[in-house]
């Protein structure tokens, strides 16, 4: 329990709603100085310790704080070894008993050193189903099945396999072992040149799972439930169980708690057996009568309670794995249960059985929010009803398409059928009633879904107080969409042309408004761009809307204002609309635009909108500037002159190709420049507009770049325009014509700026996409949607530094294959009833992926299909259709659409007819393609080794796909005062401030910790950028519990094999090195080295850093020979994608050369010094430092070398008389080691001497000052650049001061 109390005074600022929002709600104020001219409040709650006495065990003492609930007591308690095996009790303070949802603060007496006693309850049936299903969990607690089945939040880490569970403390024990032999030759697949790719070590075998079995059996009995004369005697209900040593018993659970009973499976007889043993606990009960039970569970728990806490605790949404392996399947009561009760987990807390969704969405966003405590906690209820709904929405989508849930609609045909279940609206995404045949029909009802998510999303976020969204979440499974809402109450009695008083049911035909509302959402539409407008209605009235027409209004029985239908929020994206008599700008019409896409509700990405924004932004204020100081250089220019200035300025600016400014990061092209465009907003705003010469300047500045408003700058989009159907009065021609252009303007936006903006940063490596997640992640935040993917790959294979760009385009052509197939495979789902499912499955990878060219699919044996079927039957679950054309698919085919569909859908021409051609012509792995399939579509396959290149039989058999998995969509709710603080603590990092970093990060966890619970990949970032200050100001064993913890999370939360996981193993290998753990720190260097095999393959950019980790760390022990080939490895990859005389490639050649001279094979080692020192010339000069050290160790080779030639013809001369003087062959210390590892990663050490350090905030102060103004904005929101490209070390050693260099690890959004 993480809380509050831990910390010393946490300092926050108030985000008090009085503040007005800049414009726009471009927020540029430095996140640091976040606490001044600011209320400050604090919460200080200091932890006091109680003392616990529970029955047949010592007391013992329990630290807790104030703000914590009775009930995480219980929590505790049920997970200590001691006393898990209790569920009924209550908790006695001094004779009273303790509610169990009380805060500790607000009971009476209970304060340091209280005593409080553990008293044993009587059971009902709901409180011995619990104690029944937590022995279950016990026993299963070291059980990895839930987590290879996806269930129960449950997920898999492997990390304690290659630390052999033994970080932190054991550092001191292994201190004097430094250079004790180690085994450290990798498995030959992992070496560089390696063609292996085996799936089998993904998930490598733990130790502790082989299952110590402490019963055969555990499941409720078939005598259940008690008739009504043993109902009287205190009979709750019977368990049947075999123990280990095969003794059947029947077990009563009553009232007073367990024994034995004398039934037996045939023959009912409930009176108690011997040994008369009544026990408040089960697993007392158990010990009792089976020694095999008590000895094997006293073992399972101690082993559960040294697990570290991650690996058991439930993630907030569960993550599916999409490899396990071979099972075995046990009897689970628990299990079986649940799987015929429409309950989730633990549905029987709550009163009244199925939970009002609705009212528990809308009523967590109703809590005060006006300081840290009440946001944290309505954040935290927002957090946790939003990851139960969809989780519950979840298992009914799944229900619905297997077949399980009555429709509501029966009689209608299976596409339009509705269903509810638990209190949530199911419907599917096809295209009911032709309602989106406008728009593209299925094709637009399929996307829809996932647009109206996105609106959801983006109105939560701006969580306006009374404007209420449904809760939404989004599942694709089996090849159909489900969406999953929540019921505004009483929407299902009345019809829907009733109920709306906001927008449009039939896409702007009529059209409603409502005062209301419009204020509402008026609120929303700085925040969104928003334009308020009018449309013409049916009978030719005007209306006003502040949103697209067919998003409604409806208001609740609940008397709560509710939108819905938010799919077009976003301006349409006219590339891919083509609308007749409209031209695009130049740039579009070049690249090909505008191109009809399947469907018509395209949008421009949010982050596209605020990436345009700013942009408008900056050349508003460039223009303004301009012309202030054209006015200030002549003052007798008439303003007429400058009104044609504005704009004519402004053409030259729009044609040029993105210059300094590309993409969103927009560094201003001069810092001054902008610090005086900043300078001089001020100057115009303090003007009040009273001189009337600036008001002019602002007014045309405005009109060129589009701002609604004339006097000051205003960017808004009407996103009704373009759409069939809404009419605009003729009053708002103009209005409507500059939308129209801003549109215009805002599609060649993305084409002339943030596409070239992309491939410029994978060309710096500022962004480092490892997969196709990543790849999709870094488009999406700069607002490039993926449809937009053939045309990166164009610009890629255009750029002039194509190869640099070798593993974008690699994972580009994957992502591009692997969608496209995706789709198909969509559709050739939809076919398959669920007894072919395997079969299909297996088919279609093998025409996928299999060289085997022509694999047969096995339909499902004869004599089992009935004969009698009735094909009239309407009301079969959706994935019924009797066909079996998916039998029929052959890889050529598949291949073809596969090629056909990149052409239609991403406009991309693929070079391949087969897997093999593609494989070959686009340097792709199998393994990869089949991992990124499986992600895509849910599939989970069996571990083992596939012969895909086999042409003699398919890679796939139906017994090697184990299951299929729900692809899920949802809403993810913020920390925000978390986040503030973790970019404030970053923001002080970067200006070198490193303990006042610390803190700030230190308390953005446990806000973290307090909104999300333990584990969530923004607490995963937080914790990784911890560990990395504790590293730097070398408290190595903080560093390693940190970064022990974010790779547990991020391998629970993201995945075993994410890109952030591999970057998170490296980092702990480094600690771990450090902290003298080498044979630790070398496997983990090599599991990542595995994972990023799998996931890409070994031409990546990241793996020459991973290798040279690798080869430093072989270095320091000695294994010269393994040592060089990892680094001449990194050494090409790092040629190929920095360039040849990149500074990073002069390190790499120095660390060759270290390990030849370590191995005395003097010249390899002075040829690499030399290249090494070659480049530090050229790029850095004679006189800096790094060239000079190059040119010292330069001169020590070259007398190594003489010498050693001496030696050598001395012995050739005199034969084995000679006088040999003994040679000086170095064995790196460890810390030269270190030392160059650290260099690699990018970090720098800081000897923290008080005085150094006031020295260094000074000149990092000043520093900062400089870089102020143009330092890029947006660091914190980069994707994958995990690190700060690490090698920028070598680069600006000599201009930065250390701690300045080491910029934060960004958060992984």
């Amino acid at each position: 329990m993480l809380l509050n109390g831990d910390c010393p005074e946490s300092l926050k600022k108030e985000e008090g709603a009085a503040e007005p929002p800049r414009e726009n709600g471009l927020d540029e104020a430095d996140p640091g100085d976040e606490t001044t001219g600011q209320e400050v409040i604090v919460i200080q709650d200091t932890g006091f310790s109680v003392k616990i006495l529970a029955p047949g065990i010592e007391p013992f003492s329990l630290q807790v704080s104030p703000q914590e609930m009775v009930q995480e007591i219980h929590q505790v308690l049920m997970d200590r070894e001691d006393t898990c095996h209790r569920t009924c009790f209550s908790l006695h303070l001094d004779g009273n008993v303790l509610d169990h949802f009380s805060e500790l603060r607000s009971v009476e007496g209970l304060q340091e050193g209280s005593v409080l006693r553990v008293v044993e309850e009587p059971y009902t049936v709901r409180e011995a189903r619990i104690h029944v299903r937590h022995v279950r969990d016990l026993l299963k607690s070291l059980d990895p099945s839930d987590a290879f089945n996806g269930v129960d939040c449950n997920s898999l880490s492997f990390l304690s396999v290659f630390t052999d569970g033994d970080l932190g403390d054991s550092g001191k024990r292994k201190k004097g072992l430094e250079m004790d032999p180690i085994d450290c030759t990798p498995p030959e697949y992992i070496l560089p040149g390696s063609r292996e790719r085996p799936l089998c070590p993904l998930q490598p075998q733990n130790r502790d799972w082989k299952p110590l079995q402490c019963l055969k059996v555990l499941t409720m009995s078939g005598w259940n439930p008690p008739p009504g004369n043993r109902k009287m005697h205190g009979d709750l209900m019977y368990l049947f169980v075999i123990t280990a040593e095969d003794r059947q018993v029947s077990i009563t659970a009553s009232t007073r708690g367990f024994y034995l009973n004398q039934s037996t499976a045939y023959h009912f007889n409930p009176k108690p057996a011997s040994p008369r043993f009544l026990s408040h606990s089960l697993v007392e009960l158990l010990n009792q009568i089976s020694p095999a039970f008590r000895k094997n569970f006293a073992v399972l728990q101690k082993k559960r309670v040294q697990r570290h806490p991650f690996e058991r605790i439930a993630t907030p949404f569960q993550v599916y794995s999409w490899t396990a392996p071979q099972a075995e399947h046990a009897m689970d009561c628990v299990r079986a249960e649940d799987a015929y009760t429409s309950r989730l987990g633990y549905e029987e807390h709550i009163p009244g059985q199925t939970r009002d969704w609705n009212e528990e969405l809308q009523t967590t966003r109703e809590l005060p929010r006006k300081n840290l405590p009440e946001r944290l906690l309505r954040e935290r209820a927002i957090f946790k009803v939003h990851s139960d709904f969809t989780a519950a929405a979840t298992r009914g989508a799944m229900a619905v398409i297997d077949g399980n849930v009555m429709a509501i609609n029966p009689s209608e045909e299976t596409k339009m059928q509705m269903f509810i279940w638990n209190n949530i609206f199911f419907s599917l995404g096809f295209d009911v009633r032709d309602h989106y045949k406008d728009f593209g029909g299925d094709v637009a009802a399929y996307v829809a879904p996932t647009n109206d998510l996105n609106g959801v999303r983006t109105y939560n976020a701006v969580d306006v107080e009374g404007l209420y969204t449904l809760g939404t979440v989004v599942v694709d499974y089996r090849g159909y969409r489900v969406t999953a809402q929540s019921i505004i109450p009483g929407i299902l009695e009345r019809d829907q042309e009733q109920s709306v008083i906001y927008g449009s049911i039939d896409f702007g035909k009529t059209v409603v408004s409502h005062p209301r509302y419009l204020e509402l959402l008026e609120r929303t539409s700085r925040p969104l761009k928003i334009l308020r407008h009018r449309v013409l209605n049916d009978r030719d009235e005007e209306v006003e809307l502040c949103s697209s027409v067919e998003c409604k209004g409806i208001i609740g029985n609940d008397g709560r204002h509710y939108i819905l239908d938010l799919l077009r929020t976003f301006p349409p994206d006219l590339n891919f609309l083509p609308v007749p008599g409209e031209e695009l700008p130049e740039e579009c019409a070049r690249a090909g635009f505008p191109r009809a896409h399947r469907h018509k509700l395209c949008c421009l990405r949010q982050e596209l909108v605020d990436a345009f924004v700013e942009h408008r932004y900056l050349l508003f204020m460039k223009l303004a500037a301009l012309q202030l100081m054209q006015q200030k250089a002549s003052q007798l220019e008439t303003p007429s002159s400058l009104e044609n200035g504005g704009p004519s300025s402004l053409e030259s600016k729009s044609e040029d190709p993105p210059g300094p400014e590309a993409g969103s990061e927009e560094e201003g092209s001069s810092a001054s420049g902008l610090a005086k465009v900043k300078e001089l907003a001020e100057t115009i705003a303090a003007d009040d507009g009273t001189d009337p010469r600036s008001r002019e300047v602002i007014r045309n500045a405005c009109k060129a770049v589009g701002s609604i408003s004339s006097t000051a700058f205003d960017i808004r989009f009407n996103p009704d325009i373009f759409s069939p159907g809404v009419r605009f009065p003729e009053s708002c021609q103009d209005e409507v014509r500059d939308q129209k252009q801003l549109l215009k303007d805002a599609a060649a936006f993305l084409l002339s700026c943030q596409i070239p903006g992309l491939v410029k940063d994978c060309v710096e490596h500022a962004v480092l996409p490892m997969d196709g997640a990543t790849l999709a992640e870094v488009m999406r935040q700069r607002g490039i949607n993926m449809r937009y993917l053939g045309k990166v790959l164009e610009l890629v294979l255009r750029s002039p530094a194509r190869h640099q760009l070798d593993h974008v385009y690699k994972i580009g052509i994957g992502e591009l294959i692997t969608r496209s197939a995706k789709h198909i495979f969509k559709t050739y789902l939809q076919g398959v009833e669920l007894s072919g499912l395997s079969a299909a499955i297996s088919h279609f990878l093998n025409c996928f992926l299999s060289s085997y060219p022509n694999p047969v699919a096995h339909l499902p044996a004869d004599e089992l299909v009935s004969k009698k079927r009735n094909k009239r039957r309407k009301n079969r679950p959706p994935g019924a259709a009797d066909n079996t054309a998916w039998a029929v698919v052959t890889p050529q085919e598949l291949w073809k659409d596969i090629c056909q569909e990149a052409k239609n859908y991403f406009d991309f021409h693929l070079e391949c007819e087969t897997v093999d051609q593609a494989v070959e012509t686009y340097g792709l792995q199998k393994i990869t393609l089949l991992r990124e399939i499986s992600l895509k579509t849910g599939i989970q396959v069996l571990l083992k080794e596939y012969s895909f290149d086999s042409r003699h039989k398919p890679a796939f058999t139906e017994e090697d796909v184990l299951n299929i998995f729900p692809v899920v969509k949802h809403v993810n709710p913020k920390a925000s005062d978390a986040f503030h603080f973790f970019q404030s603590g970053q923001a002080k990092v970067q200006q070198g401030f490193l303990k006042e970093g610390c803190e700030l990060i230190n308390e953005a966890l446990n806000l973290f910790n307090n909104v999300y619970g333990a584990m969530h990949v923004e607490t995963c970032a937080c914790l990784r950028l911890l560990a990395r200050l504790h590293y730097i100001m070398g408290d190595y064993a903080e560093a390693l519990s940190n970064q022990q913890k974010a790779v547990l999370m991020s391998e629970r939360v993201m995945g075993i094999e994410h890109p952030n996981t591999i970057q998170e193993y490296m980092h702990l290998a480094l600690y771990c090195f450090a902290s003298s753990q080498l044979s630790t720190a070398l496997s983990l260097l090599y599991r990542a080295r595995y994972l990023m095999l799998l996931v890409f393959g070994e031409d990546h950019p990241e793996m020459a850093l991973l290798d040279n980790n690798i080869g430093l760390v072989l270095h320091g022990v000695m294994e010269y020979d393994l040592s060089l080939r990892f680094l001449e490895n990194a050494l090409a990859v790092s040629t190929k994608y920095h360039g040849p005389k990149a500074l990073k490639v002069a390190l790499s050649h120095h660390l060759v050369a270290r390990v030849y001279e370590s191995k005395a094979e003097f010249r390899s080692a002075l040829q690499h010094e030399k290249e090494g020192y070659t480049i530090y010339k050229t790029q850095l000069g004679e006189d800096h430092e790094k060239t000079k050290e190059s040119s010292e160790y330069l001169k020590c080779l070259t007398q190594q070398a003489v010498a050693l030639q001496r030696t050598m013809n001395e012995i050739y001369r005199n034969g084995s008389s000679a006088n040999i003087p003994p040679l000086k062959f170095t064995a790196p210390s460890m810390a030269s080691v270190l030392e160059q590892l650290n260099v690699i990663n990018g970090i720098l050490f800081i000897p923290l001497s008080q005085k150094d350090l006031e020295n260094l905030k000074a000149e990092v102060a000043r520093r900062h000052q400089l870089q102020e103004a143009s330092r890029n904005k947006d660091r914190a929101e980069e994707p994958m650049a995990t690190e700060p490209a690490p090698a920028g070390a070598p680069e600006d050693l000599g201009s930065q001061p250390p701690a300045a260099k080491d910029p934060s690890p960004s958060v992984q959004g």
